[in-house]
């Protein structure tokens, strides 16, 4: 579906999908009362809700979510109920010239009164330039912007830009409203499946939509391809088998669940092979989770985490590694991520254990639960007043860089916990290897 219209007083048009477009296109909810998902922005009494029905001013927006979130359609129905030309760009096949053709075109229509929504899907991949060039645009009101983003904008848009715009986040769709649109296209007799006559069960249906991870688009792809496979039987009927989603969907995505137990059997499989030590299962069970659909910085939070508490200071580069994997993973994504996800893990796996920091901590936050109560040292203390000095606030304080004994002879720890010890060190005969 697409809202086109000439350079004036056009109407909105609204572009039935050919017969021939893929099921998830042709399946795009044409009003909201269709559109699932999303409650916190098109429940009741929610900003889009507002928005769509014109009970407040429409500003520029930025759509961050997941693929297949609805940020297209909400865009597309945005434009529609206000009553808005809507043209559509590809920060992926799109530059300056076709920001300066709309926009240009979008100067005309203000003249004669009419509003225009530029919608930039990807709009992360602009670069600054290209983002520099919607500005003035944006600024005095000629264009109302609506980019889309699987990235955080936060890094991925510029600042002028996103001064500009409100941040609306599309949370990954659950499987009920997943399985909601599956099930409206297997009945939908203009726009979805229903005239190929599938036979499928709403067991499997459920499964198809929980396997998505959230993609409404992948789950809706997957029911096409696995209808279209199948040779009706002498009834007419198209009988999906289970082992028949599993092809169309693939099948290390279709027995992983992101959001069930299965997703984090397989992070606990990962992070206790690393743990002891063994590459090769380490890698295993991280080819299963980046081949089932796992997000990839999921994966680099885990090895964060394991670089500091499992190896810690036996090998400080350790957390370098962990560290720079996931800044890599969150600028690149997948498939490239998997690289240095890789490199990450095996480097883990390979580097002397120890567990000195967390039970140093944990040593430490159980003095600190017990004396709570217990009040910094006076010589400890800050004194930016003079009634603060005067109560001996930071008196005898002992500066370490000037008085080297201070080191050995100024306590840092209340006077109950002066003999306590937390970190204790070690050497390489007691960290694993």
């Amino acid at each position: 579906m697409s809202i086109t219209g000439n350079l004036f007083d056009e109407p909105i048009v609204e572009n039935v999908p050919d017969a021939n477009a893929p099921l998830a296109e042709r399946m795009r909810p044409r009003e909201l009362k269709e559109f699932v998902g999303q409650q916190h922005l098109v429940g009741e009494g929610k900003i889009l809700r507002r928005l769509i029905e014109g009970k407040a001013a429409l500003p520029s927006l930025i759509f961050w979510g997941a693929p297949g979130t609805g940020k297209t359609t909400l865009a597309r129905l945005l434009s529609k109920h206000s009553n808005s030309h809507f043209t559509a760009l590809s920060a992926v096949f799109s530059g300056v010239k076709e920001l300066r053709v709309a926009i240009s075109e979008a100067k005309e229509r203000k003249h004669h009164g009419r509003r225009a929504i530029l919608f930039i899907d990807e709009i992360h991949r602009f670069n600054k330039a290209q983002q520099d060039a919607l500005l003035p645009a944006v600024e005095d009101g000629t264009v109302t912007l609506i980019g889309a983003t699987t990235e955080n904008p936060s890094f991925e848009v510029n600042a002028a830009v996103l001064s500009r715009c409100r941040v609306l986040v599309l949370n990954p769709l659950e499987a009920e409203d997943i399985f909601t649109l599956l099930k409206r296209a297997v009945n939908d007799n203009e726009r979805g499946l229903a005239e190929l006559k599938p036979d499928v069960s709403n067991r499997l249906l459920m499964k198809l939509a929980t396997s998505s991870g959230g993609d409404a688009r992948v789950a809706l792809t997957a029911l096409e391809s696995a209808v279209l496979s199948i040779e009706p039987n002498e009834s007419g009927e198209r009988e999906i088998t289970e082992e028949i989603i599993i092809e169309s969907l693939g099948r290390a995505r279709f027995a992983y669940d992101k959001g069930g137990e299965e997703h984090y059997n397989l992070a606990s499989a990962l992070i206790k092979s690393v743990r002891n030590s063994d590459v090769n299962a380490a890698l295993y069970w991280l080819a299963r989770l980046i081949e089932g659909g796992a997000d990839p910085m999921f994966i680099a939070r885990r090895l964060c985490i394991l670089a500091s508490e499992d190896i810690g200071l036996a090998d400080p580069n350790a957390i370098v590694q962990a560290a720079s994997a996931a800044q890599i993973t969150h600028l690149i994504g997948f498939p490239e991520a998997l690289f240095p996800l890789s490199q990450a893990v095996i480097y883990l796996a390979r580097a002397p254990k120890s567990n000195a920091v967390k039970r140093a901590y944990s040593a430490a936050h159980q003095d600190a639960i017990l004396t709570s109560n217990e009040p910094v040292p006076l010589h400890l203390r800050n004194a930016p007043t003079g009634l603060m000095k005067r109560l001996g606030y930071g008196k005898e304080y002992r500066y370490v860089h000037d008085d080297k004994t201070a080191k050995d002879e100024m306590e840092c720890l209340p006077e109950s916990l002066q003999e306590a010890v937390y970190f204790e060190e070690e050497t390489e005969d007691t960290n694993l290897t």
